[in-house]
């Protein structure tokens, strides 16, 4: 059970295999030390609530430490895609891999609740991907990534994309050792989803606004949109695209490949 957000993650499966955080969470590093500070002042129930919280996150945070050296002795470049469902990030990355796949190896892991489907997805474009069930789980941690790097096995100085499970809410919290976060925004879902989820746009490095071909058709500000971001986030770099029809996608892959380079 995650305590932080209440969702259970007995039922994880990696491409179907069971994994070892179905039943317990195993730490790459074996070190099974526990903080068990206290925060005096508060009722017992929420003080072992607040203990509970910090010890799950420090111990994903010791992991997700683990990833990113990995990824760096590597040269892979991690990115991790956040948003709420149906914002097309598996659109907008079946289309980026189509254009990137020829001249870079790339690697996927899919998070998902149940199916296989955006896997599927990802794969028919010659791309490996690797889909992770989280069952219950609202998100991905970094021991999932963990498990899923050791099966996916993504070439040295590759491109790794990692698509979290659709929700503004929980990944905000889970670094998971990646370089940047994403997060993805439809202008179908109202310009004032950066205020309603502030952590997640505070955490996030750029903010992709998909699906602008649809702009004619419905009621959203672009500008008050951009500014409610930044002013959660003054420093959060903004791409318009449409992963649909290609309009704004060769500004997505420089920004890729000026990650790549720094």
């Amino acid at each position: 059970m995650c305590s932080t957000c209440g969702c259970a993650s007995g039922e994880l499966r990696i491409e179907g295999v069971i994994s070892e955080h179905a039943h317990h969470s195993h730490d790459p590093s074996h070190d099974h030390h526990h903080d068990h500070s206290h925060s005096h002042g508060l009722p017992f129930a929420a003080r072992r609530l607040v203990d509970i919280e910090m010890d799950v996150l420090a111990k994903n945070n010791h992991i997700a430490a683990h990833n990113r050296e990995h990824f760096a002795e590597a040269g892979i470049l991690a990115l991790n895609l956040v948003s709420s469902p149906g914002s097309g990030k598996t659109t907008l990355l079946t289309s980026t891999l189509t254009r990137l796949a020829p001249y870079f190896d790339c690697a996927v892991i899919e998070g998902d609740q149940q199916t296989t489907n955006d896997a599927d997805r990802i794969r028919a474009t010659g791309v490996p991907a690797i889909q992770v069930n989280t069952g219950k789980g609202c998100h991905l941690d970094a021991q999932m990534v963990h498990d899923a790097l050791h099966h996916l096995s993504p070439n040295n100085n590759s491109l790794l994309f990692i698509e979290n499970v659709g929700n503004l809410v929980c990944p905000a919290s889970f670094d998971l050792g990646e370089l940047h976060k994403v997060a993805v925004l439809s202008v179908t879902e109202g310009e004032d989803k950066p205020l309603k989820y502030p952590h997640m746009f505070a955490a996030s490095r750029l903010m992709i606004l998909n699906k602008i071909d649809l702009l004619p058709y419905v009621s959203f500000d672009v500008e008050t949109c951009i500014a409610n971001a930044r002013q959660v986030n003054p420093q959060i770099e903004v791409i318009q695209l449409s992963a649909t029809t290609g309009e704004g996608m060769d500004q997505w892959l420089l920004w890729l490949e000026q990650q790549r380079c720094a």
